[in-house]
């Protein structure tokens, strides 16, 4: 049986975007370990042809995803994120409410967290605030806010590192968050999954050089969470029943 289908946010003879299901590693690395699911994997059923990943987002991250489909244009992409002209914008649920906007300026060291720390940079505005009337531990009520986020750097699980050095720990976090939270959302509102979604790139066509915005909608989870948190109009592009 054949894994299930992808959803394709843009498709030409240079370049696919796909918006990545959360829990999906992108292609085998040895920082993944040994899957049988494999975003590349599923895109090739769907797409024929050479296919070279532009960048990754974590397993746990869902979103904007882009593919070159030849090495012209996986080398004119890969130029420019090396350049930063590769803008990239992600939605995040964290703990508290940080400041309406604001600046992480953190070195970090690499994939598996060795070598030096190089810098990074991420920057953030914050969308929406909540107070949950539940108590946890200190507090009667629990502070979350929705921030649009975007990353100036790349580092390995940069915006996940990020917050959780500022003490605004993403939800859903596993490694980086605060599992007393992370647990309220599962139990009062059964959502699973990391709150972190790539919600727009933007990019200049390798070929035509035309610039090109891309955005993957939001998942049942996270329509449900903003829903639950009344942020119905906190994301203009994105609707909320």
């Amino acid at each position: 049986m054949n894994p299930p289908a992808l959803e394709l946010l843009f498709v030409d003879e240079h370049l696919v975007a796909v918006d990545k299901p959360p829990g999906l590693a992108v292609h085998r690395s040895r920082l993944v370990g040994d899957d049988e699911d494999y975003l590349m994997d599923r895109l090739r059923l769907q797409v024929e042809g050479r296919l070279h990943a532009v960048h990754r987002l974590d397993r746990a991250t869902s979103g904007v995803l882009l593919v070159a489909r030849s090495s012209d244009a996986a080398a004119e992409l890969g130029r420019q994120a090396m350049a930063r002209e590769m803008r990239k914008t992600y939605l995040a649920v964290v703990r508290g409410w940080p400041a309406e906007q604001g600046e992480i300026d953190y070195p970090l060291t690499g994939a598996g967290l060795r070598g030096e720390a190089k810098p990074a940079v991420t920057r953030w505005r914050r969308l929406a605030t909540v107070e949950v009337p539940i108590a946890q531990g200190r507090y009667d009520q629990q502070r979350y806010a929705l921030l649009e986020v975007t990353p100036e750097t790349g580092r390995y699980r940069q915006i996940r590192r990020h917050f959780h050095h500022v003490s605004h720990h993403l939800i859903g976090d596993t490694t980086h968050g605060r599992g007393d939270h992370n647990r309220l959302i599962r139990q009062h509102f059964g959502v699973h999954r990391l709150m972190l979604h790539a919600l727009q790139l933007e990019v200049a066509h390798p070929a035509t050089r035309a610039p090109l915005r891309i955005e993957a909608p939001l998942d049942a989870a996270w329509l449900r969470l903003m829903a639950a948190f009344g942020w119905h109009d906190a994301v203009p592009s994105q609707r909320v029943a």
